[in-house]
């Protein structure tokens, strides 16, 4: 701020200054608009004869669209006026009395002065700035379209400003400039964070544009809201910003829409429509990211979704005759050729693109601010007050798989009169908490402001112009109702409702709603609903009522409020508006409902009656209440008392409160301590002592349909691994080095040994830890392992890497202090070690009894660290674990092999056993990948060496079809290369005895033979090594394990018969074909193959044979039915000893499989609550009051049988997964926020029983859920503990079953005990490899994809269910028999000794859906796309389309709607179990093969590997719930046979 004095020369300057530039206002204004000047061309002459050469500049993060200009021979200086035309006039009152001016505002012409004058600090790179109250406009001073900021003659005047984050509270600082340089370039930014930010470069500086003038805001929001699409776009399909890439169009559209127009900061709504507008724009600036994708992400110009995207916005142009939309005039597009087409637009057709656009936004933003009511302003209703007229508070729940309506967005304008009408049936209401709501809270105006989100859902149809009233008596009825036998239509969930009307004539009164996709008609409310409906009804009736009293008067004006009051007060009691004989209940309730009332008074043709003293009155009356509600509020709960306050009665009806988990006080320290220091806002939501809310739970279901691999996202800067990172080069000028103490031997290739050095003032011992200089300027943390002296004198030492907790797969969850041995090794000279660090190798007791010590240990340790770091001292750290990302796993530090300084590194003998040498050892045997062959071996070959590579099946059921196992051959010679040829795989043959398997003669036998049987043949071949896969065995079927289970892990078949190729013909084996005996252990093949086979041949043949003592002491956590107890159970790993599990009906489940387990149905919260309790470590336990006083009430025998730390030695259990799952739409609800903190809950039952081992199951996306750190902490909890700890994704269709379904886990192992390893993948099953990407660049994947070959083949639909008997659409009939034998391999197994079938019942289909059953064909792959093109008649004598309506609209931009109203095929696979099969569902895939209805809960639990003796409790829905959400117990077999050899193996 400047001061003057009046009498001063520099003060009459300055007065003149203003009086002159207010003039210049005034004389430029009114100027008409027009286009700029083109820009010169590169070549082309300036005004003093040079020429402008312009470079690519790459200088921003994210948008490389345009070009800068570097070099500029001549800056074009603007017409001085012509910037300054648009400002307002400003008058100055000069008085005499003072003696002051004060100047505000700093006005420069020069942009480089502006720069300086706003530099805050030292700056290196180009200076960087914000513009506020900024103008684009030509030299004539007409504002331009932000797009045409490149052309030629375009000038900026704005308030140039620190790039600080204070925007209006600095103006002061602010300098405004009316002279910039020529813009070069525009950029758009702020992609990896979510909020685009828009940038304008000149030649002098980058300016960041944040807030236009108010005259050029219209101009400027367009293209903000263009760049706020093109960010939103990103982070929908990048995977760094937890993005799917893979997304279809339609869903990547539904998406968009729908988190911009829920961003209350965004004013104003987007439709699909208008993104596909700019589709062009939006695909030109993300494809230009390419060159910064980060190394996670996939090539976005290549992703099918912003092609299509382009492609839509291109066809709706050619249709339009409108050029295309680019960035800067230029569009760079690859060809068919992968050239790059350069189309440049002509500036006059660019600018008038632009004002055509602008146009077109303008109409679209006044279509936004139009609605249907254009009179009257709403007034508010309270909910407090319309309470007493509805139920007690309930909550809603689906009953049905319902999907987004914005899937079914039509291509209609954003107007409210051109929305589509639509019909939804047993529709329901209801807030973000699930709780049922009235229609009464939502305007009945469009575009009134509401602080309340309203939702829907329902069965959504075509309109088919009937007339129909609103939630008519006869037609009342529930979702689930069998007496509704029409055409439902789709279940749908609705976005925010913005406004609804009742529309009436005659009796008939129809209620329709608005959301921003379509108008629905309602018809019939859910039964549940019906209550919340009847009381708007009511109204309607009500308002009918007092219409016909005003038109039966002569004049309507007649009756003033007060007489209408006493005439509706005098109905009788069966009047259909009959309210109360009180007239001051009457008034009361028109009052508080007036809404209704006052809309269709509004509505009504007669213009006497929308002027009727009745409304006007009315108005008067609401207004009053509108600011009484409190009062009003007060004095009706004296007179009416009960059920006033909803809230106070919620209390008593509830369902299930919300519950925060039950934790330790390390578990809530350590996920404590990650929040408070990244996310310190959290901790604001949601304090213990908040009310609980009332939900019902969701079900949950499964994405597993998405392929490929799943991102653990990273918080910190990405860094290159130490472990690949180059050394430095060793330094000349330090090489002063004394070694310290006498040698202690030598080495293998005879240095001296030493134990300490001294190099400067350093001390570096064996056993130590140092730091030495990467070539980039960065430390590398290293172990000595030991230490020697070259030869020539060089002082050496054998390192390993130490690695930063930051950069492990842990990523930010880790203690900064921490650091983790690794086993990767390198050689470091002496003289160029940085600095000694220190580091403490420790051992945490696990054990129970120790959990004490270990918390007062770990609160000294952290003390210690803090006291040193407030003095500046150099870090402490601390290593407690190995991490081996290549195992996916984190191991106890081997103490006695660590530091030896012997010369021989442990980590390096490891690496040096395993090698993939190729080595001929004698004519009779050789060694390939760590594998011994020898002649008359038995081995696997790789069938693409048989069969030529062929597609499978690409339907989600038929996706095995064609996928072969490794073919068995017999080993007879080994054939070397001759000559000098060096032996290698490829140049190495064997010549091998070929075995055939039944489905290499055919299905049929495929389907009737044992999978393990093999058939001899004379066909011998010759086979590159290199196609050899591992080795197996082959033997009689009698030496086979004794097995009752449809799970094999064993390398092992047998062989009883000789099959001839050429005939086909079948024999016994001759006598004189000798086989092999199994052994007790297999030899090994590649990775895990053929590794140990079980001692004990009693495994899986049944449960009493299995609980043994050496069985682990088990407690199930979240156990549902009991799939993962199962499986483990039958491998003789565990006996589960207890369960938990809060339904009724997976609990009740769990009991009658397992009578030996005490079963808790119960929250899990309340068991530990109680269990700590029970244990006196209540002040160790952290929990809510609720969790408390029930815990309180278990009874004697409850508390009796909870299980105390010192008796459970194995906790399992999958944590409820409904906020990690992919398909579930509440995912961002307050109920999911906590049902995911279960997972504390969890981690706290194993921190206080400190178990032997522990195993967590979830679905796939636990991984990658609230990114990545939930998994994150997951494993640090478990470090922290002491445990070790692995992690990996496995497939269950390769371990038996005939479904794909992809589930996370996590093994943890207490120090000392073997950490178990994941099962080998037995089956053929077209999965792709399921990769964790780790931050550190690599990636893990727990086992490799079996779709190129596996020992054993797929099971199939066939293989699983064939052998059940035929039942009708919705058979109910809980036992039958099964009427026929097994047939497959699979059927026998899983019915063992079962005499007859339970829960072969299927759910009942309406009429609709089972006619269009009936028309799919029975054919592999067939669905909704094959039903026939015509309508059909119902009993009800509705005529329906036979296609879904919905689906032929919708299907190109959602993948064809493949597998809906599809049949399975028997050759191919179960999709993806889930909790409620439905032909319309996210897996509609649902109908048996033959028979003409959806599958039984019995094929459901075959097809999860269920045996035909395990039984399900409730209803139907409860059992295919229970089914779904289980573990499959072979896979859990499979696991439990790992974890019995770790058990076994124990060192």
């Amino acid at each position: 701020m400047y001061v003057l004095h009046p009498s001063s020369d520099a003060y009459r300057l300055a007065l003149c200054s203003v009086l002159l530039i207010c003039a210049l206002f005034l004389w430029l204004s009114g100027t008409k608009r027009r286009r700029a000047k083109p820009r010169k061309s590169e070549n082309d002459p300036t005004e003093d004869g040079t020429s402008e050469t312009e470079l690519h500049n790459d200088n921003k993060e994210n948008n490389g669209t345009s070009e800068n200009c570097h070099e500029v021979t001549v800056c074009k200086r603007p017409k001085r006026a012509a910037a300054c035309s648009n400002f307002k006039e400003k008058a100055f009152d000069l008085s005499e009395e003072d003696s002051l001016v004060m100047i505000k505002e700093i006005r420069i012409e020069e942009e480089i002065e502006a720069v300086r004058l706003t530099k805050t600090g030292p700056e290196d790179k180009k200076p960087c700035r914000k513009l506020i109250d900024f103008i684009l406009h030509d030299e004539d001073g007409n504002v331009q379209p932000f797009e045409m900021s490149h052309s030629d003659g375009i000038s900026i005047t704005a308030l140039v400003m620190p790039l600080d984050d204070n925007m209006e509270k600095g103006r002061e600082n602010g300098i405004h400039c009316v002279r910039f340089h020529p813009i070069t370039d525009w950029k758009i930014s702020g992609y990896k964070e979510g909020t685009a930010a828009i940038w304008l470069s000149t030649e002098i500086s980058d300016y960041k544009c944040v807030k236009p003038a108010s005259n050029y805001k219209f101009h400027f929001d367009l293209f903000s809201q263009k760049a706020r699409i093109c960010v939103e776009v990103y982070r929908k399909l990048a995977r760094s910003a937890g993005g799917n890439p893979l997304l279809a169009l339609d869903e990547l559209l539904a998406s968009v829409v729908r988190s911009i127009n829920s961003n209350r900061s965004f004013n104003g709504t987007v439709s699909k429509d208008f993104v596909i507008s700019i589709g062009e724009f939006i695909h030109s600036q993300l494809t230009a990211l390419d060159h910064t994708v980060n190394s996670d992400d996939e090539i976005l110009s290549m992703l099918p979704a912003l092609i299509a995207l382009r492609n839509d916005c291109r066809s709706r142009m050619q249709f339009s005759m409108l050029p295309a939309m680019t960035s800067n005039g230029t569009l760079m597009i690859k060809d068919g050729q992968g050239k790059e087409v350069n189309e440049n637009e002509d500036e006059d057709a660019k600018l008038a693109r632009l004002l055509q656009e602008e146009e077109e936004w303008k109409m679209m933003q006044q279509r936004n601010k139009h609605g249907t009511s254009q009179k009257n302003v709403y007034i508010k209703i309270s909910e407090a007050e319309i309470a007493n007229d509805y139920p007690l508070p309930a909550y809603y729940k689906p009953h049905n798989a319902e999907m987004d309506e914005y899937i079914f967005d039509s291509d209609a304008g954003l107007c409210v009169d051109d929305l589509p009408v639509r019909i939804l049936n047993n529709w329901a209401l209801y807030n973000s908490d699930s709780r049922l709501i009235s229609l009464e809270l939502i305007p009945m105006k469009s575009g009134a402001e509401n602080d309340i989100v309203i939702f829907g859902s329902g069965f959504m149809r075509e309109d088919d112009d009937s007339c129909c009233s609103t939630a008519e008596p006869t037609q009342l009825s529930s979702s689930a109702s069998k007496s509704d036998q029409g055409d439902q239509g789709i279940s749908v969930y609705l976005s925010p409702i913005k406004e609804w009307v009742v529309e009436f004539g005659g009796s008939m009164i129809c209620i329709s709603i608005r959301t921003d996709i379509a108008w629905y008609k309602l018809r019939q409310p859910t039964k549940q609903y019906a209550p919340w409906c009847e009381t708007v009804l009511k109204t309607a009736r009500l308002a009918v009522s007092i219409i016909t009293l005003l038109k039966e008067q002569t004049r309507a004006s007649k009756l003033a409020f007060a007489d209408v009051i006493k005439k509706v007060a005098a109905y009788d009691r069966g009047h259909p508006a009959y309210v109360s004989t009180n007239a001051a209940d009457v008034e009361r309730y028109v009052v508080v409902h007036g809404q209704i009332i006052l809309q269709q008074f509004r509505a009504y043709p007669d213009e006497s009656i929308q002027r009727s003293a009745f409304c006007t009155g009315l108005v008067a009356r609401m207004e009053v209440r509108r600011h009484t509600k409190l009062a009003m509020k007060k004095k009706s709960q004296a007179t009416r008392g009960e059920n006033l306050n909803p809230s106070a009665k919620m209390g008593q009806v509830l369902k299930r409160k919300l519950m925060r988990a039950t934790t330790t006080r390390l578990i809530s320290k350590i996920w404590g301590d990650y929040y408070a220091t990244h996310f310190p806002e959290d901790l604001k939501e949601g304090d213990e002592n908040d009310e609980p809310k009332e939900i019902e739970e969701e079900q949950e279901e499964n994405e597993d349909e998405a392929e490929g691999e799943v991102y653990v996202e990273d918080e910190h800067v990405s860094r290159t691994p130490p472990s690949t990172r180059s050394k430095k080069p060793s330094s000349q000028t330090c090489k002063e080095i004394q070694w310290e103490g006498q040698t202690v031997g030598k080495s293998l290739s005879g240095e001296a040994l030493y134990t300490c050095v001294k190099v400067r003032d350093l001390n570096i011992a064996v056993g130590g830890a140092a730091t030495v200089e990467d070539d980039l300027g960065e430390d590398i943390m290293f172990f000595v392992e030991y230490m020697y002296e070259k030869h020539d004198g060089t002082g050496m030492i054998h390192g390993r890497i130490l690695q930063k907790g930051s950069e492990t797969v842990l990523g930010n969850a880790a203690n900064e202090r921490e650091v983790f041995l690794t086993n990767d090794c390198s050689e470091f000279e002496v003289g160029d070690i940085r600095e000694s660090v220190t580091v403490n190798f420790q051992l945490i007791s696990w054990d129970h009894k120790c959990r004490k010590e270990h918390l007062e240990a770990n609160r000294l340790e952290r003390a210690k660290a803090e006291e040193r770091k407030k003095k500046g001292l150099s870090v402490e750290y601390i290593c407690k674990s190995l991490y081996c990302p290549e195992q996916g796993a984190f191991f106890s530090l081997a103490r006695d092999k660590l530091g030896t300084g012997t010369g021989t590194c442990s980590s390096c003998v490891e690496r040096g056993a395993v090698s993939d040498e190729f080595k001929i050892r004698s004519e009779t045997s050789f060694v390939f990948k760590n594998v011994t062959y020898t002649v008359h071996d038995f081995l696997y070959v790789k069938p693409e060496f048989f069969f030529p590579v062929e597609g499978h099946g690409t339907n989600k059921a038929g996706r095995n079809v064609g996928l072969k196992p490794y073919v068995v051959c017999h080993l007879q010679s080994i054939i070397a290369p001759s000559g000098s040829k060096k032996a290698n795989p490829e140049s190495t043959k064997v010549s091998a005895r070929r075995l055939y398997r039944p489905e290499d003669i055919s299905s049929a036998k495929a389907y009737s033979s044992d999978i393990r049987e093999v058939y001899y043949s004379d066909e011998i071949i010759s086979v590159p090594v290199v196609m050899i896969e591992g080795k197996c065995e082959v033997t009689s079927k009698d030496d086979l394990p004794n097995s009752n289970l449809p799970v094999v892990v064993e390398h092992a078949f047998y062989c009883e018969h000789l099959y001839d190729p050429d005939t086909g013909a079948l024999k016994q084996l001759p006598a004189n074909v000798k086989l092999m005996t199994l052994t007790r252990k297999a030899p090994a093949s590649k990775k895990n193959k053929g590794k140990q086979i079980c001692d004990d041949e009693q495994a899986g043949s049944g449960k009493d044979t299995l609980i043994s003592e050496k069985c682990l002491a088990t407690l199930d956590i979240f156990a549902g039915c009991g799939g993962l107890s199962e499986g483990l159970q039958l491998s003789g790993a565990s006996h589960t000893k207890w369960a938990i599990e809060y339904e009724e009906p997976a609990g009740q489940a769990f009991g009658e499989n397992h009578p030996e387990a005490a079963v808790f149905v119960e929250n899990c919260n309340v068991i530990l609550k109680a269990i700590m309790g029970k244990c006196g470590d209540g002040d160790d336990c952290i929990s809510t009051s609720e969790a408390s006083e029930r815990a309180a009430k278990l009874s004697d025998e409850q508390i009796k049988n909870l299980p105390v730390p010192g008796e459970v030695e194995f906790i399992n259990g999958g944590p409820p997964c409904q906020g990690f799952s992919g398909m579930n739409r509440f995912n961002q609800s307050p109920w999911s926020k906590v049902q995911c903190e279960m997972i504390l809950a969890f981690l706290s039952f194993m921190e206080y029983f400190r178990p032997r081992f522990f195993l967590l199951e979830n679905v796939r996306n636990f991984v990658s859920f609230n990114k990545g750190q939930t998994f994150r902490l997951t494993l640090a909890s478990l470090l922290e503990m002491g445990y070790q700890v692995r992690f990996g994704i496995l497939e269950a269709g390769a371990f038996g079953v005939a479904q794909s379904r992809k589930r996370a886990f996590i093994w943890a192992a207490a120090p000392g005990e073997t950490l178990p390893d994941w099962p080998e993948p037995m089956h053929v099953f077209a999965s792709p490899e399921l990769k964790i990407n780790l931050p550190d660049g690599k990636y893990y994947a727990a086992a490799k994809s079996t779709a190129g070959g596996a020992p054993f083949r797929s099971m199939t639909v066939r293989d699983t269910i064939g052998d059940l008997p035929p039942v009708e659409n919705g058979a109910s009939k809980p036992t039958i028999q099964y009427g026929s034998e097994p047939v497959s391999w699979f059927q026998k197994k899983i019915r063992g000794d079962t005499p007859s079938l339970c829960d072969h019942v299927a759910k009942e289909m309406n009429e609709l859906n089972l006619i269009r059953c009936k028309h799919i064909p029975k054919r592999p792959g067939c669905d909704w796309h094959d039903l026939p093109d015509e309508k059909v008649k119902l009993s009800t004598g509705q005529t329906v389309e036979l296609i879904p309506w919905c689906l032929p609209n919708t299907a190109r931009r959602h993948n064809q709607w493949k597998g809906l109203y599809g049949r399975l095929d028997w050759e191919g696979n179960f999709p993806t179990s889930v909790t409620d099969p439905q032909p319309m569902g996210k897996v509609g895939m649902c109908f048996h093969p033959d028979q003409d209805r959806i599958i039984t809960v019995r094929e459901c639990a075959r097809s999860q590997g269920f045996p035909d003796g395990y039984c399900f409790a409730g209803n139907i829905q409860s059992k295919h719930r229970q089914i779904g959400n289980a573990v499959p117990p072979p896979l859990a077999y499979a696991l439990g046979r790992k974890l019995k050899q770790a058990m076994n193996a124990k060192p």
